[in-house]
């Protein structure tokens, strides 16, 4: 089952890889944890409420920056579920993009509300990086942590319900999950991603001197992923 599983994910080849873009600023402390981390486990008390500008936080001498709270408009929220669960819920949680256009298309999201901010993308290897996470990885259909355009006319409701474990992918079939490769958007690690030179492709950066000498041989410049942002 879970070769299956990951054999169809991976099948096309433009899902041959997994997406993570980051600021620049928190390079180091990738690059020394060999890690990525969710908010949670670096700042648990981050997730108690909305986060309405990115925060700064000390983490073992390490500079990391957890990102904004979108806001969520309450239309969108089924019942059972509050914002606050949610937005901890997300926040326990690594996330990854499972093609380049799913990459690129936040990665610009960002840039426009953050002109000045520069970013790094890290490129993993799908099938290894499924492999080895397997059973802490969830899949979402839907861009989880911003809110439609228009609230009144989404056609699902935010709840814990929405992130299907990888080991299901296939089994359950509604509207609120994804049933096949082309509906996954969302890719998310439980906590933390470690040991990720293992899995290292491809890391854009503008400067390669901003990259530690252990993960040079894999920089490439950003324009390359042809995103629009700096």
């Amino acid at each position: 089952m879970k070769d299956s599983i990951i054999r169809n994910l991976t099948k096309s080849q433009l899902r041959k890889s997994l997406y993570h873009f980051t600021r620049l600023k928190n390079l180091p402390s990738i690059a020394n944890f060999d890690a990525l981390f969710s908010s949670h486990k670096v700042e648990p008390s981050l997730s108690y409420r909305r986060r309405e500008t990115a925060k700064i936080v000390d983490y073992q001498g390490y500079l990391f920056i957890a990102n904004a709270h979108l806001r969520i408009a309450d239309a969108v929220m089924h019942p059972d579920t509050t914002q606050e669960e949610f937005r901890s819920y997300i926040d326990k949680n690594v996330f990854l993009w499972p093609t380049k256009r799913n990459c690129q298309s936040m990665i610009n999201a960002y840039s426009r509300r953050e002109p000045n901010e520069s970013f790094v993308v890290f490129e993993f290897d799908a099938d290894l990086l499924l492999h080895d996470n397997y059973n802490n990885i969830k899949l979402s259909k839907y861009d989880s942590g911003s809110s439609p355009r228009f609230p009144s006319r989404c056609s699902y409701k935010k709840s814990l319900r929405m992130f299907l474990p990888l080991n299901q992918f296939g089994l359950v079939k509604n509207n609120l999950v994804p049933s096949k490769p082309s509906e996954i958007h969302e890719i998310l690690v439980l906590n933390e991603l470690s040991n990720i030179s293992k899995y290292i492709k491809a890391l854009y950066c503008r400067n390669i001197t901003d990259v530690t000498k252990k993960w040079r041989k894999y920089t490439k410049n950003i324009v390359e992923f042809d995103g629009t942002f700096d």
